[in-house]
């Protein structure tokens, strides 16, 4: 695959998406977990929707049950979850795995773009995120630690280019 609009997913509500349909936006792309220490970052995540979106980046989210069981929920489960607690309004997609034989092909280059510390490519834990650029090229991976707003100036510097 050559860019992240070759990939196709479904959405939290079963329906199909293809990436394409983001094609000349940026993305930022995270595994998400609705129990995790980290799951208030879906405010944050929110905030960069809100403030970005209309500039051109699309936030999706990803959640995945593969750490530590935390995010067991049914999609609607989860879709009302992030809704209720969170106020999200960006596209959330339907449960995947992100590592291993079975993880999500989006999953599979996304980690390949942009291997981990050390060049592991294993997505270590809930919350990494993935920053794409207008052309489909992964431009940054985050650890989980990385705050959404500390995100900003990346994203800034990707809707400009």
């Amino acid at each position: 695959m050559a860019s992240v609009y070759d990939f196709e997913a479904t959405s939290i509500n079963g329906q199909p998406v293809k990436l394409q349909d983001h094609r000349g936006q940026v993305l930022l792309i995270v595994n998400t977990a609705s129990a995790c220490g980290f799951t208030p970052q879906f405010a944050g995540l929110e905030k960069l929707h809100a403030d970005y979106a209309g500039r051109g980046l699309a936030v999706i989210g990803f959640p995945s049950n593969e750490f530590g069981g935390q995010d067991p929920g049914s999609n609607d489960e989860i879709a009302s979850y992030c809704q209720k607690n969170y106020g999200v309004t960006f596209p959330m997609m339907a449960k995947v795995k992100v590592n291993g034989v079975e993880a999500h092909p989006l999953w599979q280059w996304l980690k390949a773009q942009a291997p981990g510390l050390l060049g592991t490519e294993a997505v270590k834990w809930n919350f990494t995120k993935f920053l794409v650029g207008r052309d489909g090229q992964v431009r940054k991976r985050y650890a989980p630690t990385d705050t959404p707003e500390s995100l900003r100036q990346d994203i800034e510097a990707a809707l400009a280019a």
